[in-house]
Formats: structure tokens, C-alpha cells, sequence
């Protein structure tokens, strides 16, 4: 499962890119922790990919 390329930033509503290098031959673990930054107000999201992620891609 590749993890979305951008979200929604919680504090100014603006685009946050994913920044955390994911390598094509690895796959997602539950636990890992992916990193965001938004484009506009520079905040920095931690986000802990959780199994409900990989249940709803299916």
C-alpha cells in the first residue's frame, strides 16, 4: 500500500507533502511513522500508519 502523497494540515487547512523517503521495495509496517510538512504554515506531521489504514485500501 503506498501511503497518500499529501493531507490535509490540521492547524491552517493548507496541503502537507509526505517527506519521509519510502523505498520502492518496502512495504509499510504497521507502526511505522510517516512524516508531513505543510506547504503553507511549515508545520511538521508524524503520522503513525495503523493497521485500519491497510483494511480500508481494501
Amino acid at each position: 500500500m503506498e501511503p497518500a502523497p499529501e493531507i490535509i494540515c490540521v492547524e491552517c487547512g493548507g496541503r502537507a507533502g509526505l517527506i519521509t523517503p519510502i523505498p520502492a521495495e518496502e512495504e509499510l509496517e504497521p507502526g511505522d511513522v510517516l512524516v508531513y510538512r505543510c506547504a503553507d504554515c511549515l508545520d511538521r506531521w508524524d503520522v503513525v500508519f495503523e493497521p485500519d489504514d491497510i483494511e480500508e485500501a481494501l
